[in-house]
């Protein structure tokens, strides 16, 4: 919108034209600090332990004489991340004003095959300087992990992005089951998925077992794989993260599942590639780019066109 290079115009003229003050212009976020960061991880490993701890329970529990935790810290941070306690509310049945509520499909029936039922999430991701936010889509029966995207904001462009490679790698569900958050209850997201012939149902307020399945994979994707290793960057991210849903997927054995793999019991030949064979795809190809979506900041590893099935 304001050209930087433009010898006709001088900044102070663009942003009165457009009627901006400079200062917008010249700002820059501030990163989060290195403290602050190592906080989140803590914040994060105590809410996969206990989901039930607001803020004042996670502060209590950080909290050490020599570095006691502010309160309104806490608290702003839990936002960022996007993390609440899991208690009933009140007034939990008052529906939103600005986007429709669709009902919990998933109480009484028996789910006893695969795309019966999908289920959809988001969870935070630390990094060693930074975080990312982690969306993924589950398939209930069989457990296998049908598509996940990446993305340092927390848009529904993302979320959007992993619904249509599911569907165009997988099909399509009876039933997609997702949370309550703006991003799945926006008109852009529910529009997606009812025009594909799928219902939707949502969980009720602050009821994490209403969508078990894809909460048990973030418990095990996170301390299987993200906490024993430190991530400097997103790539890094990117290959861990391909790495263990392809092991997940066709080597891990689930006990609930009688000791097969997911990929066992749902049945499809598509294999996402290993960290290894993916980076010796890497150096045969001439072009490699990060791609940062201009709506959704999603980040996506793009070696040419036929790359992944995640």
């Amino acid at each position: 919108m304001i050209a930087k290079t433009s010898s006709n115009i001088s900044i102070i003229k663009q942003c009165e034209l457009l009627s901006i003050p400079r200062s917008s212009w010249y700002y820059e976020p501030c990163l989060e600090t290195e403290e602050n960061l190592l906080l989140m991880k803590q914040i994060d490993r105590l809410h996969l332990e206990h989901p039930y701890y607001g803020v004042l329970r996670v502060q209590a529990e950080l909290s050490t004489a020599e570095k006691p935790l502010n309160q309104k810290r806490v608290r702003r941070l839990m936002r960022k991340m996007g993390i609440e306690a899991l208690y009933p509310k009140p007034n939990t049945s008052k529906p939103c004003k600005w986007n429709e509520q669709y009902p919990y499909l998933l109480r009484d029936i028996v789910i006893n095959k695969p795309n019966q039922v999908w289920s959809m999430d988001i969870t935070y991701i630390p990094l060693a300087k930074g975080f990312m936010y982690l969306c993924a889509i589950i398939d209930w029966h069989s457990r296998y992990l049908l598509s996940w995207t990446l993305s340092n904001t927390l848009t529904t462009d993302f979320c959007i992005e992993a619904l249509r490679e599911a569907i165009a790698n997988c099909g399509t569900p009876e039933i997609l089951n997702t949370d309550q958050g703006s991003q799945f209850t926006s008109d852009l997201f529910t529009e997606e998925v009812l025009k594909s012939g799928i219902r939707l149902s949502m969980d009720g307020k602050g009821r994490a077992t209403d969508n078990v399945m894809i909460e048990r994979f973030w418990r095990s994707i996170k301390y299987e794989k993200i906490y024993i290793n430190v991530y400097e960057n997103n790539i890094d991210l990117y290959l861990g993260i391909v790495e263990y849903v392809n092991f997940y997927n066709f080597e891990r054995k689930h006990q609930s599942l009688e000791y097969l793999t997911p990929h066992a019991l749902y049945g499809t030949e598509k294999k996402i590639l290993t960290n290894a064979q993916l980076l010796t795809k890497r150096k045969k190809e001439t072009k490699k780019e990060k791609i940062y979506s201009n709506n959704s900041n999603s980040f996506n590893l793009s070696i040419k066109k036929s790359t992944l099935a995640v």
